[in-house]
């Protein structure tokens, strides 16, 4: 056992910067060192982060759909009709992931619902299939990361 953790210190894991906080939707993210922000959104749901070759969007909403799950599958079924073939996806109550190709690229998806599922919280991170090796280990982080924080500004639960 001690051997598979020293061998596991070893492998090199990615380096994250800071933590990305919505304070609108009540999530936060562990962005990753080298991706650039390019500003919060106008609506201030989110914020896009990128490097020369990767995009991760990260972002919030309102469930639109009757349940956090319907919504999920809203939004994978926009992701097909933007062209990606969704080859991966997961779904419970509260947290949902799905991943597709579209070309060279590849779509990692997650979503967690905040809010007694009337909001969720999200990232889309959308990279080469060349850098497949190197970004495994951010999607890791990433899903580990994305989580809710002391709750929304907006929050209004159902009922």
């Amino acid at each position: 056992m001690r051997l598979i953790l020293a061998l596991l210190m070893l492998l090199p894991m990615p380096a994250f910067a800071a933590d990305y906080v919505n304070v609108r939707y009540g999530y936060a993210i562990e962005v990753p060192d080298g991706f650039v922000a390019q500003g919060e959104s106008d609506n201030g749901d989110g914020q896009m982060f990128k490097t020369p070759t990767a995009k991760l969007t990260v972002f919030g909403g309102n469930v639109m759909e009757t349940d956090f799950e319907s919504e999920v599958m809203a939004r994978e079924r926009l992701a097909e009709q933007d062209g990606w073939g969704i080859t991966y996806n997961v779904s419970t109550p509260d947290k949902a992931s799905y991943s597709g190709k579209r070309g060279g690229r590849i779509l990692y998806a997650r979503m967690i619902a905040l809010c007694g599922g009337t909001q969720f919280a999200a990232f889309e991170f959308e990279y080469s299939k060349v850098d497949l090796q190197k970004f495994d280990p951010v999607v890791t982080q990433l899903v580990r990361s994305l989580r809710m924080t002391d709750g929304s500004a907006n929050c209004t639960p159902r009922g």
